[in-house]
């Protein structure tokens, strides 16, 4: 992969990124994302956010080798702190935990002021995101599922809105797990994802059964019987 040979991951949350928007990709590693956009001629502005030193000078590298200094801005810090208030209109967030994203714009809130879009790719855990998205009124607007190298992605697309608008009361918790877009689309790979969910936590309950304290794993044998059961639910 390279800023004009993006992996499937990458080019699948660049094609939200509306022409024209000013955008922050936070945790940029080689700013390979901005570098691609603002190339393009898709942005005018990118900001690259990097926490870690080694993944910062990465980028700062890459920005310098593709002559954008200019138009793109390397920055060290930690999540949100890299921009300043209404300074962007688009925030991609891309390769980490949902739980880890979700606290990211938590942290971070009071730099959401302009933001118009966010684009968020978790590794896991999509439900902390559309938890997060329900609380601090934004609304999920767009989901996708891939699959690139044995793994599966899915991305989050939100804009200021009606937090509820996507979600069903009756089906909420499911929705919360699954995605509200995606269960509608249940594709090929959707199917093969949760499919391997399931497998694994009948092996997690079938340990459960079997151990010795079983009184004390009551609540979590309860819980996966419970995302089991709706597995089973989406899947039919």
């Amino acid at each position: 992969m390279n800023s004009e040979k993006l992996s499937n991951r990458l080019a699948t949350v660049v094609k939200y990124i509306p022409k024209g928007f000013k955008i922050a990709d936070i945790g940029s590693d080689h700013a390979y994302l901005p570098c691609h956009v603002v190339a393009q001629g898709l942005v005018p502005f990118a900001i690259a956010g990097e926490v870690v030193e080694g993944p910062f000078q990465s980028a700062k590298k890459q920005v310098a080798l593709e002559g954008l200094t200019e138009k793109i801005s390397v920055r060290m810090g930690s999540g949100l702190e890299v921009i300043s208030p209404n300074e962007v209109d688009c925030i991609t967030i891309a390769g980490m935990g949902g739980a880890l994203i979700a606290s990211i714009l938590d942290e971070g809130k009071d730099k959401l002021g302009s933001v118009q879009r966010l684009i968020l790719q978790p590794n896991l855990s999509a439900k902390s995101i559309r938890t997060w998205l329900i609380d601090h009124h934004w609304e999920l607007v767009g989901e996708e599922i891939l699959e690139e190298d044995d793994k599966i992605y899915e991305v989050l697309i939100a804009e200021k809105g009606d937090p509820l608008a996507p979600y069903s009361n009756e089906t909420l918790e499911s929705d919360l797990l699954f995605g509200p877009f995606l269960k509608k689309q249940k594709s090929e790979t959707f199917t093969k994802k949760w499919l391997n969910e399931k497998k694994n936590w009948e092996r997690i309950l079938q340990q459960i059964e079997t151990a010795s304290n079983q009184g004390e794993n009551n609540p979590k044998r309860e819980e996966l019987l419970n995302k089991i059961k709706m597995v089973e639910e989406v899947l039919n």
